[in-house]
């Protein structure tokens, strides 16, 4: 038997059932925002008690469901780096809506959770946290553990000060660090190599790690993504996903460079130290800071993963489609690729725009339609 009772702005819906045992038992449930959905709720809860399906588990805090639904359907499958941002996530809801059960969850109350994380993190760090909470509200209501997505809607808010845009080299740094590389790489040291190979691949630093022998045609001028490295682990691991599975033409130059790697190491590794270990990340950011700075080149933000938005920034200024970018980088789609440069592809809108008047402008020139435009003020009108 159900009732149905208002309290407060919210319904409450109550139910009594038998379980198998014989033993009398009531469920409750309270938050909902309209009758309707209390009296959904109980209808389908009276219909499980009939089939001896209804359970009357303790209710679970918002933080408690994030985590295991990310150990049930996340952890397998995901590589250890993302697991440490599933595990952040889960550390905010611990800090800042530590005592919310799931049910009682609506907008406003993750609203307020958004103002108060965001006015100290960053754009990017917002969106990838409020991301990862809409997977899982989302399946909560597939489950239809809860009634509604509370998310949708709901406004991003973030530290416009902390969100940093991309940094990169401009053409002539570029140059001068690559001749810097140039003059200075040693095969027996292979962190340089490294960084000739993302700015001239924009190849993620882990590919690049990864890379072995394998890997490169010199016949064909390429060079195969299929796995990564991992710093932590010292190991080999598969790539970020199926689209980061590609082929990058490659010219003359890189290839050439890289073929004065030792070739002797048992794995087949192209950048590894005389003592068979692969450079981790830090120490090409070690590197790199100190080499730019000797090129007295300022760029406080500048590290390993910047020479792949280098290599992007390049191709963007040289007027290659957006689309064949995005397939050399690796993503899964343009989209992404718009969103994560956009900064760059805006500072490089002015510059494709004033392509665009002179083309068009060739198409009305005077040399095509003069004998229609005649001499002095007086113009015909041309529609285009």
């Amino acid at each position: 038997m159900a009732s149905i009772r208002k309290r407060g702005k919210t319904w409450e819906a109550r139910i009594s059932y038998k379980n198998p045992e014989g033993k009398y038992k009531t469920k409750t449930k309270s938050g909902f925002k309209t009758k309707k959905e209390a009296l959904l709720f109980a209808n389908e809860n009276e219909v499980l008690a009939i089939t001896g399906e209804l359970t009357t588990t303790r209710p679970k805090l918002f933080t408690e469901y994030f985590k295991d639904w990310y150990e049930l359907y996340k952890e397998p499958t995901i590589r250890e780096r993302t697991k440490l941002t599933y595990k952040q996530a889960q550390m905010n809801l611990e800090k800042y809506l530590p005592d919310i059960l799931l049910q009682d969850m609506d907008r406003q109350i993750y609203q307020r959770f958004l103002n108060k994380f965001g006015a100290t993190h960053s754009k990017s760090t917002v969106s990838k946290m409020n991301s990862l909470y809409h997977a899982a509200v989302k399946d909560a209501v597939y489950d239809k553990l809860i009634y509604r997505d509370f998310i949708q809607g709901t406004k991003m808010v973030y530290n416009d000060s902390l969100t940093r845009k991309i940094d990169y080299l401009n053409i002539e740094e570029t140059k001068k660090l690559i001749n810097f590389i140039m003059e200075t790489k040693n095969p027996n040291f292979p962190t340089k190599y490294m960084i000739l190979t993302a700015l001239l691949t924009g190849m993620r630093p882990g590919e690049i790690a990864g890379l072995t022998w394998e890997n490169i045609n010199f016949n064909f001028k390429t060079i195969t993504v299929k796995k990564s490295w991992n710093d932590t682990s010292q190991d080999f691991q598969p790539l970020k996903n199926e689209s980061s599975n590609r082929i990058i033409r490659v010219d003359d130059f890189l290839l050439d460079v890289l073929n004065e790697l030792p070739k002797d190491d048992p794995r087949g590794r192209l950048f590894v130290y005389r003592h068979q270990s692969v450079p981790t990340s830090a120490a090409v950011n070690k590197l790199l800071k100190a080499t730019l700075s000797e090129l007295a080149i300022d760029r406080k933000g500048f590290h390993f993963h910047s020479c792949r938005h280098t290599h992007v920034a390049y191709l963007l200024s040289s007027g290659i489609d957006i689309y064949a970018i995005s397939k050399r980088l690796g993503h899964n789609n343009i989209t992404i690729t718009a969103k994560v440069y956009a900064y760059l592809i805006d500072e490089y809108k002015a510059k494709t725009d004033e392509q665009i008047i002179t083309a068009l402008g060739k198409l009305i020139s005077d040399e095509n339609f003069g004998h229609i435009l005649g001499k002095g003020d007086k113009k015909a009108d041309i529609s285009i």
